[in-house]
């Protein structure tokens, strides 16, 4: 974990600081610095990080993609209670507070500025929603991620499958097997955005019983969707059309299951799983530190490559990594 993540600090991307890309990242970084000998040089960077956006989040108000960024934020203030860090994040909220959310959910570039009508949205705002719940007790912020979370879920979760379409336009698309199309990242955004949510939601909340189940079921049916390898492939109900391992979907799959057995939520029989994801991701990290097989920035099953990356295949590998490392506590 620590020599992926300082490769990723030494080689930047080019994505904007506030971008949906770099969140999962700095959540990952600090989950690995609350348990590293490297901690301080680990915060100091996510604190650099959110000053280089004066601790802003995306320039878009209702857009899930740029709430993201501010899970950091909301963390990092956890430990160092400057409200510079979470004042931004908190006006923002606010707008939404005051907005209807009564727009239809099929998949349009110009609805995409507002309501959540693409699964990978359940990562990007619903948790930054309930840190905002968590941290200053005002519920009406996890209320309002809890309306909007079920409202795009009653609209893309195939409940035959336990799996969530990418958006709209893929529910008459089919592979060349004859399958539907469900995307191994897209549905990783999905059960890793559920156990965050789960874990910063209030344990009291009147709706949690219903994430949890949620949780449950869609992890059953990931654990199924495992390759003999420990991987994920692109495109979870036909593998065969893209055999190449797969590192972002497995970082927040292996994540996301690690998190449920070191909550309880799950059972031990996830446990294999598990460490056989873990085992696939560290098969996946070059000499250097750099992660490969990260499908790129996309909305469907792609293809990748041993020297492709992206920041949140790393950031999700930090997340399996520190779940992993909780697990091998217990």
């Amino acid at each position: 974990m620590t020599t992926v993540a300082d490769w990723q600090l030494a080689n930047p991307s080019a994505h904007e600081p506030y971008e949906w890309q770099e969140a999962p990242f700095w959540a990952g970084l600090y989950e690995l610095a609350l348990r590293s000998s490297s901690r301080q040089e680990y915060l100091d960077a996510i604190r650099r990080h959110g000053e280089t956006t004066q601790w802003q989040p995306g320039p878009r108000p209702f857009l899930a993609d740029d709430h993201a960024i501010t899970q950091s934020y909301f963390l990092l203030y956890r430990l160092e209670h400057d409200r510079r860090m979470i004042e931004p994040a908190l006006a923002r909220f606010q707008e939404m507070l005051q907005a209807p959310f009564a727009e239809s959910l099929e998949f349009s570039n110009e609805k995409t500025t507002r309501e959540w009508v693409w699964c990978d949205a359940l990562f990007m705002s619903p948790p930054a929603l309930a840190l905002a719940t968590s941290t200053t007790g005002d519920g009406r912020y996890a209320d309002l991620m809890n309306r909007l979370w079920w409202k795009t879920t009653d609209y893309l979760y195939d409940k035959q499958e336990h799996l969530f379409y990418r958006d709209s336009r893929f529910f008459d698309q089919r592979e060349a097997n004859g399958k539907k199309v469900f995307w191994s990242r897209g549905n990783g955004w999905v059960l890793a955005g559920l156990a965050r949510v789960l874990q910063y939601l209030p344990p009291d909340y009147a709706g949690r019983k219903r994430f949890v189940a949620l949780f449950q079921e869609m992890a059953q049916r990931i654990a199924e969707l495992q390759g003999p390898d420990g991987y994920w492939r692109a495109s979870l109900l036909d593998p065969d059309s893209r055999p190449i391992p797969e590192t972002s979907g497995t970082g927040f799959f292996t994540y996301a299951l690690a998190w449920g057995m070191n909550e309880g939520v799950l059972g031990r029989e996830y446990e294999q799983t598990v460490r056989r994801g873990w085992s696939a991701l560290v098969r996946a990290v070059r000499p250097s530190g750099k992660l490969g097989y990260v499908q790129r920035v996309g909305d469907r099953p792609g293809d990748t490559g041993p020297e492709q990356t992206e920041t949140y295949g790393t950031g999700a590998f930090l997340l399996a990594g520190s779940e992993l490392l909780r697990l091998a506590a217990r």
